[in-house]
């Protein structure tokens, strides 16, 4: 592994792993116990979860942007017995409440762990396929962060698909990832992939568009995982000599649009890409093995597509009560088969997970697994990826909560009401953050106000940087703001409502611009 100046072999990762997973057992961590870890991009953030496994426990992969209430919740959900976090994130973590799991500073585990044993735990044989390994955290329709749960035998089948299958990476190989280690497309799909093969994974710190080709070069990678908006963002950087002054002939990752497809590949020359589609929690995956253009790929069995309720997400029956399934060819809600070739993990919450499950769909006694996705069938078992339904969107890579940006809107006493929901912003993949906000009579709108409550409530990429202010909410029957015509209208020229954009965090919301969308395409807005 490689990071910056720092290199480890196989030998050395293995060696220091065995001392952390000591450290973790003198704590009392065993079979089945969970093993906090927020840590930034390094090598330690991998070296924490293979120790954290080898002692037999759950390596909990916090995601270090989260605050306040939603960092509570999460790591209320892991009820770890230890939290390895750097100092900074420790002070986080104890200003939100969070439960008293025994925090312990990475600079602490590493002075501990320098006089720890190096050979391999006992533990570590004890481990079965049917064991949890990792709790990634995802965004679901509840609006809470869900822990979604990766046992060690759904783990080898991913570094079977997507490293043997997929990526199909040599020894030789250098596999470059900036990506964060609590993302599946970091702890699954790039580390698998080269554990698969013995290559060398170089680690980034974080994504910059305007070092990223110069990050790559100098680690000398033959590859690099990716998600679409990354894709976009170097797009949008201009023309450089370096844009193909690298040796990157592979790149793998999700999210790569069909419209910037050609122009990717072509400006930086890349002879593959390894698109594919997959979710934390989910039991199936597109993979583009045969590298056809503009496809998340094949998928190994069977699906279904179906017709959805475009408020709810929800799918549609028929009068007999049986889900109905799109016309050939037309893009439709996926669903996959929940069987023994096939299980769902779920999440540690059962209700979460029930509420995933869609039984007795085309027949008595059927489960199926809702992706919330819309796919759109291309033939020979392909499917291209179209959007994200129900109370979640995409942004920067990360899955944002309606209801969780909703809660922190409402904590400003100017706000009577608010819906929040994701538009297309033209050349960013992903949606942006629009609220929808009724304010409290006779009060004024303070954008700069709301912007720092929201910067101090929520992660950075769940910031919104649209805001509405309408006279009145339509609602469902059920009492929900109904989001779909203001979605449909987005920051478009028929809104006549007052319309506010962020203008970064010092700025907050000022007037709309026909500039903007352009500035955030070209990722100079928000700024900080």
């Amino acid at each position: 592994r490689r990071f910056g100046e720092t290199q480890l072999t196989y030998r050395e990762a293995n060696a220091t792993a065995n001392r952390y997973a000591a450290v973790l057992a003198a704590r009392g961590v065993g079979h089945g116990d969970v093993v906090g870890i927020m840590l930034r991009n390094s090598p330690n953030a991998v070296l924490m979860m293979l120790a954290a496994v080898k002692t037999g426990a759950v390596a909990g992969m916090v995601n270090y942007h989260q605050r306040g209430d939603v960092l509570a919740h999460s790591l209320g959900l892991l009820n770890a017995k230890v939290l390895v976090a750097e100092s900074d994130l420790i002070d986080v973590v104890d200003e939100c409440g969070a439960p008293g799991a025994e925090r312990l500073p990475i600079d602490e585990l590493e002075r501990l762990a320098v006089t720890a044993p190096t050979g391999n735990p006992v533990s570590a044989s004890a481990v079965l396929a049917k064991d949890t390994a990792f709790y990634i955290f995802t965004s679901g329709t509840t609006g809470n962060p869900k822990a979604s749960v990766m046992t060690h035998g759904r783990w080898l089948k991913a570094l079977g698909a997507f490293g043997g299958l997929g990526l199909r990476l040599r020894g030789k190989d250098t596999l470059y990832s900036c990506l964060p280690l609590y993302h599946n497309n970091a702890l699954t799909v790039a580390v698998a992939s080269v554990l698969n093969c013995g290559a060398t994974l170089a680690l980034g710190r974080s994504f910059s568009a305007s070092r990223f080709w110069d990050e790559v070069i100098a680690n000398e990678a033959t590859s690099f995982i990716y998600i679409g908006e990354l894709c976009r963002y170097l797009l949008n950087q201009p023309p450089k000599p370096t844009d193909r002054a690298h040796q990157v002939r592979l790149i793998a990752g999700n999210g790569l649009r069909p419209e910037i497809w050609e122009e990717f590949t072509t400006r930086f020359g890349i002879a593959r890409v390894c698109e594919f589609y997959a979710a934390s929690e989910g039991n199936t995956a597109f993979i583009n093995i045969f590298n056809v253009p503009k496809t998340t790929g094949i998928a190994p069995m069977p699906l279904a597509y179906v017709e959805y309720d475009p408020d709810t997400g929800a799918p549609l029956r028929d009068e007999n009560g049986r889900v109905r399934r799109v016309l050939a060819g037309a893009p439709g809600l996926l669903l996959s088969p929940v069987n023994r070739l096939a299980p769902f993990d779920g999440y540690t919450d059962p209700g979460a997970t029930e509420k995933k499950l869609v039984r007795d769909a085309f027949r008595d006694g059927d489960c199926w697994f809702n992706t919330g996705d819309v796919m759109k069938p291309q033939g020979m078992g392909h499917a291209a990826f179209i959007d994200r339904l129900g109370d979640t969107f995409r942004w920067k890579g990360e899955n944002v909560a309606t209801t969780q940006v909703e809660a922190a809107l409402t904590t400003d006493k100017s706000v009577e009401e608010c819906t929040v929901f994701g538009v297309e912003v033209p050349r960013t993949g992903g949606r942006a953050g629009m609220a929808a906000i009724k304010l409290r009579d006779g009060v004024e709108f303070d954008g700069k106000a709301l912007a720092r409550l929201l910067y101090e409530q929520l992660p950075v990429y769940a910031v919104p940087l649209f805001v509405r202010l309408v006279e009145s909410m339509e609602h469902t029957t059920t009492f929900k703001s109904r989001k779909v015509d203001l979605r449909k209208q987005a920051y478009g020229p028929d809104v006549r409502d007052p319309l506010y954009v962020l203008a970064g965090r010092d700025e907050g919301y000022v007037p709309f611009y026909d500039e903007y969308p352009d500035e955030v395409a070209a990722g100079t807005r928000p700024q900080g």
